[in-house]
């Protein structure tokens, strides 16, 4: 926080000793700079609760919850030798970005968080960025996936923010290589929403990737119902495949459409439909031969004891599947857990250093290294759906 400057004119004896004292306390200023911690650590939680992404946002939540009761149960985050308890505080951003940024300011300045989780789209996240920066408060989103969504516009890494996910370029070009030699596919179809920088940005990876022929190139908006003039242009093409990056609202009605236009290849996408409710929209007997790739696979994670956990805690709590959105979400708190124990401190500037020196992290969706541009190096996995189930999963390092 900078210091309003003086305005009271003064002699110059009296300057030069108010002078020397600043010189003498600019550590301190430095010092004071972000939300300490209290009588216990707050994490705040900017989050798509209402809607278009709210289905997202309250799987997120979900994550959240469960990974702070657990937290809570265990006595609190190990601070310096104490342990202390660790209190939420949950804002609905209500999907738009000038809530977001609202929101960002109201937990960082009136509920003094000491970290952040989400939001859990890009464009909700970067309009909070200036608040928590000028806050100096850490955020992690569980699912930003641009690659510029931790970057400043001169290339510069954001101090203050983090993710749990991976890149929209790493999703993309695993989709294009996966598409052209694990499906075989040498003619493809994409059909991108364009109404986000998140399926622009994977369009855009997929096709930079692909080595096989891109026969035809065509963009949606949210909101959208009725695919069915752009389906049969594709499958006039002759297509392999379609490669259709974006979110379950609108693409389990293009799975449903293209099916029930006889359009029967491989639908690929990104973890944007790794959501029961794509299946739901699509009709479970129109989603099979759907491929997707996503940071969290149940049948991959049966292997890791972590991950295991995990999902029976989830289960027992919830009743239904851990989905991919939660485990994400889950890992940012305990990223932020694994921060503040490193730094021996829940000071948000301290908890921002620890972000940014997590090596191999255990999460639920694998092993997490943040590099230097605080991205989440970790696996990724490629879904199969057969009759809306996930019927296989493949893991790519």
């Amino acid at each position: 926080m900078e210091k309003k400057a003086f305005k009271k004119i003064m002699s110059f004896g009296t300057a030069m000793v108010v002078a020397g004292m600043l010189a003498g306390c600019s550590t301190a200023k430095s010092a004071s700079k972000g939300n300490p911690a209290g009588k216990t650590i707050k994490i705040g939680v900017n989050m798509e609760l209402s809607g278009a992404a709210a289905g997202y946002g309250n799987s997120q939540k979900q994550g959240i919850q469960l990974a702070v009761d657990k937290i809570n149960k265990a006595g609190g985050i190990n601070v310096n030798g104490k342990k202390e308890k660790v209190t939420l505080v949950i804002r609905d951003n209500k999907t738009s970005t000038s809530t977001a940024a609202s929101v960002a300011a109201q937990l960082v300045n009136k509920d003094k968080v000491n970290a952040i989780v989400g939001p859990a789209t890009t464009n909700a996240g970067t309009a909070q960025i200036p608040n928590i920066t000028k806050g100096a408060v850490p955020s992690v989103s569980p699912s930003a996936t641009d690659p510029d969504y931790t970057l400043q516009k001169n290339g510069k890494v954001q101090d203050y923010v983090f993710r749990a996910c991976y890149q929209n370029n790493f999703q993309g070009s695993t989709a294009a290589k996966f598409a052209y030699t694990n499906l075989k596919a040498k003619r493809v179809a994409v059909l991108a929403d364009n109404s986000s920088d998140y399926g622009t940005g994977l369009a855009k990876a997929f096709k930079k990737s692909y080595k096989g022929k891109i026969v035809a190139s065509q963009y949606f908006q949210e909101g959208d119902k009725d695919y069915n003039a752009i389906l049969t242009s594709f499958k006039n093409k002759k297509i392999d495949a379609i490669y259709v990056p974006g979110y379950y609202s609108e693409i389990g009605l293009i799975v449903k459409q293209a099916r029930q236009a006889g359009i029967n290849v491989p639908i690929i996408g990104s973890d944007g439909m790794a959501d029961p409710k794509l299946a739901q929209i699509a009709g479970s007997e129109n989603a099979s031969n759907i491929y997707y790739t996503t940071p969290f696979s149940t049948r991959v994670a049966n292997q890791k004891n972590t991950a295991k956990k995990f999902m029976e805690d989830y289960k027992a709590r919830y009743g239904e599947e851990a989905p991919t959105f939660s485990a994400l979400a889950y890992d940012s708190v305990n990223m932020i857990k694994q921060a503040i124990e490193t730094e021996k401190s829940a000071d948000s500037v301290k908890i921002a250093e620890g972000l940014a020196k997590i090596k191999n992290f255990d999460g639920v969706t694998g092993h997490i290294t943040v590099d230097s541009k605080h991205n989440a190096n970790k696996p990724i996995v490629v879904e199969t759906l057969t009759n809306g189930k996930v019927s296989a999963a493949k893991e790519i390092k």
